[in-house]
């Protein structure tokens, strides 16, 4: 019978609540298990000494006896300096997916093509510094009405 020591899910929906199990590999992951072997609460902070507990007495047992930790709990075992931690490979975690290499294949399109077409933007910006100081004369007007107005009110106030 192979053995496993790994998480059993309990909780509510979107309120996990794991125990930690030693259980026969070809039970599902909530279903028969033979022994409790602690808890694990992902919800409580990263510090707290609630997060997970864990047995040792029973855990080193169940390794002594061929039982197998899952990836989740060999994890825990390290963290708790029961076990030396092992080297991972996972090649593909900081490489981005599909649609985000599209999205840079574009933008860098679209700098390549900034970069040719300033020659040719060129006049349009000296067109556009040249509107921009008539565009701001209605906007001093403007001010400049809105000033009485505000002044308006409060003779009315004094008059009362």
């Amino acid at each position: 019978m192979a053995m496993k020591i790994r998480l059993a899910r309990g909780g509510s929906k979107k309120r996990p609540f794991y125990r930690i199990v030693a259980a026969d590999s070809r039970m599902p992951r909530d279903g028969r298990f033979i022994e409790k072997l602690g808890t694990y609460n992902p919800l409580l902070p990263k510090d707290s000494e609630e997060r997970v507990k864990m047995n040792m007495e029973r855990i080193q047992y169940w390794l002594d006896q061929g039982a197998q930790p899952s990836d989740r709990i060999a994890r825990f075992l390290e963290a708790a300096g029961h076990s030396e931690k092992t080297e991972r490979n996972n090649p593909n975690k900081g490489e981005p997916g599909q649609k985000a290499k599209d999205r840079a294949e574009e933008k860098a399109e679209k700098a390549k093509a900034a970069e040719e077409a300033p020659a040719e933007e060129a006049p349009v910006e000296e067109a556009a510094a040249e509107e921009a100081p008539a565009e701001e004369a209605p906007a001093e007007e403007a001010a400049a009405d809105e000033a009485p107005a505000e002044e308006a009110p409060a003779e009315e106030a004094e008059e009362s």
